[in-house]
């Protein structure tokens, strides 16, 4: 039976990113006049191995070219962690919950800059002496409807750099924290 709650949260995201899509009138706005959605929002929650510490929130705002991801992390340790959308937005004491990478298109692991990669590879944060990250990141191919919905899914911050190379996710080690992307006003 407990199975079963961990489908429930992605379903939910998924059913949120379809409903959202066959909202749209031919103008291209969501049905009822309030337009479609603009602006999420991720808390970041710490799992054990993020001791209680790692925190932040995590906003992604559509624009004209994608999405602008931007905000703030704290209670790192100083220097790179891996930052990826992962397939489920599921909190556990591990963060395992979360699933592998977002990666609807099936690609193999990579930096965000390279043209073919996980949408969920969204490289690394760079924690300063004091453990705060902030983070300002363009990107073309996260969205809040179609096949990259990131809606309901879940944001990790790993507890290593990410060495944007290794299969199928980059050696970052383990979850320090994680989050549901979840529609934010806009």
């Amino acid at each position: 039976m407990a199975q079963n709650k961990w489908i429930a949260v992605p379903a939910v995201g998924l059913a949120v990113c379809f409903t959202l899509a066959g909202m749209r009138t031919t103008s291209g706005q969501a049905g009822g006049g309030h337009g479609s959605v603009t602006k999420a929002e991720a808390q970041l929650i710490p799992t054990k191995a993020g001791e209680g510490k790692v925190k932040g929130t995590i906003w992604f705002m559509k624009t004209g070219k994608g999405m602008h991801v931007k905000g703030e992390i704290t209670g790192l340790t100083p220097g790179e962690h891996g930052f990826h959308v992962h397939q489920f937005g599921v909190w556990s004491p591990d963060g395992m919950s979360s699933g592998g990478h977002f990666n609807p298109g099936n690609a193999k692991h990579a930096s965000h800059e390279s043209a073919k990669r996980h949408v969920g590879d969204l490289g690394n944060v760079k924690a300063d002496e004091n453990g705060k990250a902030v983070i300002d990141i363009e990107d073309d191919e996260l969205s809040f409807d179609g096949p990259n919905c990131i809606l309901g899914r879940g944001l990790v911050v790993h507890e290593k750099a990410d060495d944007l190379k290794s299969q199928p996710a980059g050696n970052a080690g383990g979850r320090l924290a994680v989050a549901i992307i979840g529609v934010s006003k806009p």
